[in-house]
């Protein structure tokens, strides 16, 4: 098991460090430069000084081994758009917010999907099983923030329960992470419907009937342990989901999250602010794979980690 995450953690160091330079030389080859797009009533020379400040001026192998040096000791530099900002700042300042929606999310959408999943597949054909095929059939078709619209004038407009936007409530929270967690719902239930179909025609049940092994025991002792295998490998991404996922959540209800800073990154061309959320991003991605895979072999003692 050691020498299996030692060698994951080794593949981890050389992604993080592709993925690095790619976004780096991606980002620098756009044209045009952020200075001169937020810049256009400046003085040309204003313009110069902030290009010589932020080292634009140089060249494009020399801004990316002195970027480089300073990712190594953890800095990411500071926002063009927002000056004086620390990049590495935004990010543990608004990553946590991001997060706690993202992860109420997750949880609901991971409880729900499963129990919805196995109660479809249970009443195969009968109108529980149709309920959650309409209940996915919404989660996928219907966009995230049509949802969310309809979510904040029903509890909000009509009916007066929740508040419209803001953070810093529970209250708050509530209208964005349902509008999330459809999605999740929809995925889960439809994989965990499949997947309990396949178990309970598998000969090994059919032995537990004849046995007389009741219902309840073969649904929690072998239908559900071996059904929930594939949806742990669904979980990675998820994971990674709770914060690239939330941008236009983050928006439409006015939450601080990592989401709105990213975005306007993007839109401004702020080169270290869109580096250091992809690096945040790409490292969370390849944790929580590595976590999953860990706990897929725990979960199974059938599944080796093998080194190859």
């Amino acid at each position: 098991m050691l020498k299996y995450i030692f060698k994951r953690i080794l593949y981890m160091i050389i992604t993080m460090f592709v993925i690095t330079t790619l976004t780096f030389f991606l980002m620098h080859n756009i044209q045009g430069d952020p200075i001169s797009a937020m810049g256009k009533t400046l003085p040309p020379q204003t313009i110069e000084n902030y290009r010589t400040k932020y080292g634009l001026d140089k060249p494009i192998t020399e801004q990316y081994k002195i970027f480089l040096g300073n990712a190594l000791h953890g800095d990411l530099g500071a926002s063009y758009k927002f000056p004086g900002r620390e990049v590495k700042t935004t990010i543990k300042q608004t990553a946590p917010v991001s997060g706690r929606v993202g992860g109420q999310a997750l949880i609901l959408g991971l409880v729900l999907g499963i129990a919805f999943g196995i109660i479809a597949a249970l009443n195969r054909g009968k109108w529980p099983d149709y309920v959650v095929s309409v209940i996915a059939i919404i989660g996928i078709t219907v966009p995230v923030f049509i949802m969310g619209s309809l979510l904040m004038y029903l509890f909000s407009v009509k009916l007066s329960l929740l508040p419209t936007s803001g953070w810093g409530t529970f209250k708050q929270t509530i209208t964005p992470t349902i509008a999330m967690c459809f999605g999740s719902i929809a995925t889960y239930a439809r994989y965990m419907r499949s997947n309990v179909l396949e178990v309970l025609d598998s000969d090994y049940i059919l032995t537990a009937k004849a046995k007389g092994v009741s219902s309840a025991n073969i649904i929690r002792k072998h239908v559900f342990r071996n059904a929930i295998l594939p949806i742990i490998t669904l979980i990675g991404p998820q994971i990674v989901g709770i914060f690239t996922g939330s941008f236009i959540i983050e928006n439409m209800f006015s939450i601080p999250g990592l989401g709105y800073y990213f975005v306007n990154s993007v839109q401004s061309r702020d080169y270290p602010m869109i580096i250091g959320t992809t690096i945040f991003y790409a490292f969370l991605f390849l944790v929580a794979q590595l976590v999953v895979d860990i706990i897929y072999g725990f979960a199974d003692p059938r599944i080796k980690l093998v080194n190859e």
